[in-house]
């Protein structure tokens, strides 16, 4: 699942660092997941208890932002959880994308994780609405991409919403949607910047996230590993 930024013009600097969830940031992690996506169900929206299991299942594959300043710049007297980027290690077909999230997942405890799995399964990655435009998402998928490479997989596979989509229900169905927004003729706050970021879309998923904005539809994309030497149809 994914709900990343979209910049949103020239804002005040604030210093923010990635580093790898600790179970000190467990509860945090829960109220960043009601901030960032209130359209979801409860039963989609991870809680405490999941980020504790996330970080003794596969502790690398979870990182968090940390704020020293709030969104105006003035220095806090603590650092806040800001942003998130987690996923596990996973097999995947990608000519078969079909999947529920709540099901990858396993209900929130990433229990799919395998360690020699393939591809890295983008869970969640989502940025606190006051520090959108900061550059915060582009900063969980490098650090997710760093892992990636350094692990030797061959990418990175997630499903994502589609937050602009209600504002064309009427006239575009999600396809045509979808194949706009790879067009550059519409943009969509989630799905514009992951493919800025290098990922491709590879499909769309009926039924994978309750989410009443698109009907329960999201796109398929993937990132490859450019370590990697992905065979073309011709080879």
């Amino acid at each position: 699942m994914t709900g990343a930024e979209a910049p949103t013009g020239r804002r005040q600097r604030v210093r923010v660092r990635i580093v790898p969830a600790a179970p000190a940031h467990a509860a945090a992690l829960e109220e960043l997941q009601r901030v960032c996506f209130p359209n979801l169900g409860a039963q989609e929206l991870m809680t405490r208890e999941h980020f504790l299991e996330h970080q003794e299942r596969f502790p690398e594959g979870e990182f968090v932002a940390l704020a020293a300043d709030a969104p105006d710049g003035t220095p806090l007297a603590e650092e806040l959880v800001v942003g998130l980027g987690s996923g596990f290690l996973i097999d995947f077909d990608l000519q078969r994308p079909e999947h529920v999230f709540h099901d990858i997942i396993a209900g929130g405890t990433y229990a799919n994780h395998d360690p020699e799995g393939a591809w890295y399964y983008g869970a969640d990655i989502s940025v606190h609405p006051d520090y959108r435009g900061a550059g915060l998402g582009r900063a969980l998928y490098d650090a997710r991409k760093e892992l990636v490479r350094r692990l030797g997989r061959k990418g990175i596979v997630a499903g994502g919403q589609l937050p602009g989509y209600p504002r064309y229900r009427d006239r575009l169905t999600v396809a045509e949607y979808v194949e706009k927004v790879v067009a550059g003729e519409i943009a969509d706050a989630t799905l514009t910047f992951q493919l800025a970021n290098g990922f491709e879309v590879y499909g769309l998923i009926h039924g994978y996230i309750e989410d009443a904005y698109t009907d329960d539809w999201a796109s398929f994309i993937v990132w490859f590993n450019p370590d990697l030497h992905f065979p073309t149809f011709e080879e």
